[in-house]
C-alpha cells in the first residue's frame, strides 16, 4: 500500500523537524515536503501532489487561515488538519479554520522542546488523524467512502433485537449531544435551528481541550437563539439553556432539591476522552431516566456507545447523524451498528427531529 504523502507547514525550524522524525519513523507515512509559511506552501502543494497537509495556524507572511482559504479555491477536497497551540488565539483561529473547510485539528504538544512528550502527543493525537483522512479515500467530501467515514468496530453480540428496545412514548425533558471530529460545525448546524424558548435544557460533550471549549461556547453562544455556555460545577439546567462540557474536565448532571446541576470533575479519562460522552450520558441516564433524548452526531471512536445502553436500559430515546454526513462514522456508526438508535437522520434533519420529539 502506498504511504500517506504529507506536506508539513510551520513557521518553525525546530518544529518543522521534529514534526517530519516522527512521521517518517511510521512506515504508512512520508513527509514529502515541508514549508515555512504559507506562500511557499502553496508553490509546493502542485511539485509534490500530497495527500494530506498539516498547517500551522500562526505564522508570519502567510497565515494558516489564509493559506487554507488559497488551497479551498483550488482543491475543495485535499485534508488539511490544522496544527493549532493551546491558546486563546490558536482556539479562535482554528475554530475559524473550521468554518473555512479545515478537515480536522490537533493542538500542539505543551512542549515541544520535550521529545517524548512530542512524540506520545503526536502519535496518539495525530497520526491516527492522518491515517484517515489521508489515505487513498481521504478526500471525504469529494467521495464520501465508507473505508475513511466507517471504523472497524469490534461489535459484541447484539445488545438489543429491535422488539426488546424499550420504546416508551415518554415526555423528553433533556437533550444529551455528544460529538467529536466535524463537531463544532455540526454543532452549529444543529443548535442555530433552535428558538430561544426551547423547551428542555441541553448537555453536550464535544471532544476538546481547555480553552477551546470555551471558545466555542461563545461562538455558537453569539450564532444560536439558545443561550450557550461552557459548563462549570453548579450550572444550573435551564429550558433554552445549553452547556458545553469544559476540556479536560467530565461533566455530569445531578439532581439537587427541585433543581439538577452541573458537576464537572478531573476523574481518569474513558475511552482516552475526558471529557466523555459516556460520563454523561450516565448521569443523564440516571437522572432523568425515560425523559433523555441522546444524539451522537460525528466523530472518531466509540465514545457514547456504552452511554447510550443505560440510556435505553431506562427507557431513554436516541438518535444519531447518519453516514453520509458525518466527517467519521465512528462514534453515530458503532450506536447505529449495535442496535440502539431509533433512527439515523441526516444533519440538516437532525434539529428537526429533536423538535418533534421534544414538543
Amino acid at each position: 500500500m502506498p504511504k500517506i504523502r504529507i506536506l508539513v507547514v510551520d513557521d518553525s525550524v525546530v518544529v518543522r523537524r521534529m514534526v517530519s522524525n516522527i512521521l517518517d519513523g511510521d512506515p504508512a507515512l512520508e513527509v514529502v515536503a515541508t514549508a515555512a509559511n504559507g506562500h511557499i506552501a502553496l508553490a509546493k502543494i502542485p511539485q509534490v501532489n500530497p495527500d494530506l497537509i498539516l498547517l500551522d495556524v500562526e505564522m508570519p507572511e502567510m497565515d494558516g487561515l489564509q493559506t487554507l482559504a488559497a488551497i479551498r479555491k483550488q482543491d475543495k477536497y485535499l485534508p488539511v488538519i490544522m496544527f493549532s497551540a493551546l491558546t486563546e488565539l490558536g482556539a479562535a483561529a482554528t475554530l475559524d479554520a473550521l468554518t473555512l473547510g479545515a478537515t480536522d485539528y490537533v493542538t500542539k504538544p505543551h512542549n515541544m522542546k520535550s521529545k517524548e512528550e512530542a512524540l506520545q502527543h503526536i502519535q496518539k493525537q495525530l497520526i491516527p488523524k492522518i491515517k484517515i483522512f489521508g489515505g487513498s479515500t481521504g478526500r471525504i467530501g469529494e467521495i464520501q467512502t465508507a473505508n475513511v467515514k466507517r471504523q472497524n468496530f469490534n461489535i459484541p453480540s447484539a445488545i438489543y433485537t429491535p422488539s426488546q428496545i424499550p420504546n416508551p412514548k415518554s415526555q423528553i425533558d433533556i437533550v444529551a449531544i455528544g460529538v467529536s471530529t466535524g463537531g463544532p460545525n455540526a454543532l452549529e448546524t444543529v443548535l442555530r435551528q433552535f428558538p430561544a424558548n426551547f423547551p428542555v435544557p441541553i448537555a453536550i460533550v464535544q471532544h476538546m481541550p481547555p480553552v477551546f471549549t470555551k471558545r466555542l461556547a461563545e461562538r455558537l453562544g453569539q450564532k444560536c437563539q439558545i443561550r450557550v455556555a461552557e459548563g462549570y460545577t453548579s450550572g444550573i439546567l435551564e429550558p433554552g439553556l445549553a452547556w458545553i462540557a469544559p476540556g479536560d474536565y467530565h461533566m455530569v448532571v445531578e439532581r439537587q432539591g427541585t433543581s439538577v446541576k452541573l458537576r464537572t470533575h478531573q476523574e481518569p479519562p474513558e475511552n482516552s476522552c475526558r471529557p466523555a460522552v459516556d460520563v454523561l450520558f450516565r448521569s443523564v441516564a440516571k437522572t432523568y431516566g425515560a425523559g433523555t433524548l441522546a444524539v451522537v452526531l460525528t466523530g472518531m471512536g466509540q465514545d457514547g456507545w456504552h452511554g447510550c445502553q443505560y440510556i435505553r436500559e431506562v427507557g431513554g430515546q436516541v438518535i444519531v447523524q447518519d453516514e453520509a454526513t458525518s466527517v467519521v462514522w465512528g462514534m453515530p456508526g458503532i450506536v447505529a451498528n449495535s442496535g440502539l438508535a431509533e433512527r439515523v437522520v441526516p444533519l440538516d434533519e437532525i434539529a428537526s427531529e429533536i423538535m418533534s420529539r421534544v414538543s
